[in-house]
This record gives structure tokens, C-alpha cells and sequence, in this order.
């Protein structure tokens, strides 16, 4: 994987951990799997999901937009709230291009299988990647909101030295300045790439674009809204979460 080989803890191992957590934190409400490719092994993620359906605990953790109907049931059916998923884009060059091995027809099929199970998703999605224009970003955006995650986190393409990435864009000539900085003094993602059809301004400008296209729905507000509704503690984190989106909004639109 990578060019690595891939190396995984036992399933007995894993849930021997989780029997811990779940003996010595009684306050905790939900453990989360963060590994990137926890559902990739299908028969091992089901394994570990009955084993958590058997503690009696409820859990979340990434995976990609390909896990099949029928493992997601026996995640569902064992504690499974929620599922992180990369979708990064709604334009399939640009998922060709970057290798991501999933084709937007099987993640919009992923997505209805999610919500036919009752499953929480949190979607994100990578704005200025090789391939992307004007046109796709609004593909994409398109995109999410017809398969409408819970929630979702936009990203700029961030070309980290030693990364496929960096190497195609010096090879390319992708980088629109000398200051290759990803992250500006506000602690604010920076676009550093600048393609033919699309520069570095727009890309950045599309995450806001993105955002607000997404949330500021309608749908998605009354959505939102019954959700605090039905919960307290909901209500203060997404009160708390509104006033961190409004600030983060805000300081995207200071000069760096």
C-alpha cells in the first residue's frame, strides 16, 4: 500500500483495547476509529463491529465511498453512527487523476446505502486538485449537495514536500509563487497552486463559495435545526460549532 507493506492489529487485540475503554471510562459516549483505511478489509472491520456490537459500545471511523451494502448492515447493525468519508471530488478525471480508486456512481450509491441504514455521514471534500476548473468545482458542489452528508469539511490541495503532488506541480510548474506556505499567519488553509484555467485566488475563494452553497440551504438549516431540538447537548455543540464556522468564514476574508 504505498509502496509499503501494509501491517493491521489483531481484531482480538483491537477489542481487547476497547473492552478497557469501556471498563475503566464509563463517561466515554463513542470511540472513533481514525484510520484511513479501517474499512478496506471488509471481513475485519466486520469482525471488529460485532465485537463492539457485543461490548455494547457505540462507535465511528473513516472510511471510503466503496464499502458495499452488505458490510455496511453489519457495521450498522453493531454500534456504527457515523463514517467519515473522503469524497474529494464529484468529477471523475479529477478522481482518475489523483488515484483515488472510487467512481462517483459507486459513492452516490455509497450514500443513499448510508442513508438507507441510518448512518451519519461527515463528507470531505478537496478543492484544486490536478484537473480542477471552475466548472468542476461546481460539479462538485453540485454534487454534495444531492448526496447531503450530515456534514461536511472542504479542503484546499495542499502539495506537502515528498508527496505525489509536489513533485507533479514543480514538474508542471503549478506553484504560483516561490512561498510554497500552506498555512498563512491566521492559521487559514493557503492555495499555493495555480492551474491554466484556474489560479490560486479561486481556489481559495471556493471554499467559502462551497461552504455556504452547502449550508446556507433551506433544507439543510431546518435539518440542523430538528437536530438541536431533539438534544441539548447537540444544540450547545452546534451552537458552539456555528460560532466557530461564522469566525472561520471571517478570517478567510482577511488579508494574509
Amino acid at each position: 500500500m504505498g509502496g509499503h507493506r501494509y501491517r493491521t492489529r489483531s481484531v482480538t487485540h483491537v477489542l481487547g483495547e476497547m473492552e478497557y475503554v469501556r471498563d475503566s471510562f464509563p463517561q466515554v459516549k463513542e470511540v472513533f476509529f481514525d484510520d484511513d483505511t479501517f474499512t478496506d478489509s471488509r471481513e475485519r472491520a466486520e469482525d471488529i463491529a460485532r465485537g463492539m456490537g457485543h461490548l455494547g459500545l457505540e462507535w465511528s471511523c473513516n472510511a471510503k465511498a466503496n464499502v458495499p451494502y452488505e458490510t455496511l448492515k453489519v457495521l450498522r447493525e453493531n454500534g456504527l453512527r457515523l463514517l467519515l468519508v473522503g469524497f474529494e471530488s464529484g468529477n471523475q478525471e479529477i478522481l482518475t487523476n489523483i488515484k483515488k480508486g472510487v467512481k462517483v456512481e459507486r459513492a452516490r450509491q455509497f450514500a443513499q446505502d448510508c442513508r438507507d441504514l441510518g448512518i451519519t455521514i461527515h463528507g470531505t471534500f478537496i478543492v484544486g486538485l490536478p484537473g480542477e476548473t471552475t466548472e468542476t468545482i461546481q460539479e462538485t458542489i453540485r454534487f454534495a449537495r444531492e448526496i447531503n452528508p450530515h456534514t461536511l469539511q472542504v479542503s484546499i490541495a495542499a502539495p506537502y514536500p515528498g508527496t505525489a503532488l509536489y513533485r507533479q506541480a514543480q514538474e508542471e510548474g503549478w506553484f504560483s509563487t516561490d512561498d510554497a506556505t500552506l498555512v498563512d499567519e491566521h492559521g487559514v488553509q493557503a492555495a499555493v497552486l495555480s492551474y491554466p484555467n484556474l489560479n490560486r485566488t479561486e481556489i481559495f475563494d471556493s471554499v467559502d463559495t462551497f461552504y455556504r452553497k452547502f449550508y446556507f440551504r433551506a433544507g439543510k438549516i431546518a435539518e440542523i435545526s430538528a437536530e438541536m431540538l431533539r438534544d441539548s447537548d447537540v444544540m450547545k455543540r452546534r451552537l458552539r460549532e456555528g460560532v466557530e464556522f461564522v469566525s472561520f468564514l471571517r478570517k478567510r476574508r482577511q488579508p494574509a
